[in-house]
């Protein structure tokens, strides 16, 4: 269902029951999925590939080159995972040789009005991006994680997954997974116990992320005292490991 305003490349490849709104423009080698609607007025470039069943709204522009002057004109993607929402004036930029080529987004994300992402960025899945959210490029973003408006995320950051960010946040260092972040500059406010019960993690798990936050964050201890200490008294449960597995592994440094 292609609305005759649009102009859709011959190179370009739709899946049944794709629908195509008013105006908008499909470029080459792109791919979208069985049941994916693209709104009016939007702009889908070249080496785009988007997902079953996604939503993308009107004046949203994916795929368009990096916004980084090494970029050589190298051929590089975007990839969009199936049930995604694109809303209103979204953004979403190719990749770069040096960050991996591609720039991909996991499976039912949610990116509101006006969110931003750069190139070489990696989202998980069902991820949420409130309005005006950006993320600059080779930023990590893990599984089930919010980011708050109006904030901003410095290039080369990780954010670990069920990790939730305030509102008009900036996020200079890594964020560890299952914590709450906010602030002009990001500081930790403990666990994300909320989001943590919606996902069904039980009592005992979350019990054992605050013996092993309050260690790592709350009594003074360089990294590897707290990691012995938190060896030593708490569980070794899969998100214990997790939680200090992401902080050993930081390059950036870890939001304190």
């Amino acid at each position: 269902m292609i609305h005759p305003t649009a102009i859709v490349s011959p190179k370009a490849e739709l899946e049944p029951d794709v629908e195509i709104g008013p105006y908008s423009i499909i470029g080459d080698n792109v791919f979208i999925g069985k049941g994916t609607t693209i709104g009016s007025h939007a702009v889908i470039e070249p080496y785009v590939t988007i997902g079953q069943r996604c939503r993308v709204f009107q004046y949203a522009a994916i795929g368009a080159i990096p916004q980084d002057l090494k970029f050589g004109g190298e051929v590089s993607y975007v990839k969009i995972g199936r049930g995604c929402i694109i809303r209103e004036f979204v953004t979403i930029h190719r990749g770069t040789n040096m960050g991996g080529g591609v720039t991909e987004i996991g499976e039912e994300c949610l990116l509101m009005n006006y969110t931003h992402v750069a190139h070489d960025c990696r989202i998980g899945r069902r991820v949420v991006m409130a309005n005006n959210a950006t993320l600059a490029g080779h930023i990590t973003i893990g599984n089930h994680c919010t980011i708050g408006g109006l904030s901003a995320i410095h290039q080369y950051t990780k954010v670990g997954e069920h990790a939730f960010i305030g509102g008009k946040t900036g996020v200079p260092k890594d964020i560890p997974p299952y914590v709450i972040a906010s602030g002009e500059r990001a500081r930790l406010h403990g666990l994300n116990q909320v989001g943590l019960k919606r996902y069904g993690f039980s009592r005992k798990t979350i019990s054992e992320l605050k013996k092993a936050y309050r260690i790592v964050f709350r009594i003074g201890l360089t990294l590897n005292q707290a990691v012995e200490r938190v060896k030593a008294e708490v569980d070794q449960i899969p998100e214990v490991v997790q939680f200090i597995e992401f902080i050993k592994s930081s390059e950036r440094g870890i939001t304190r």
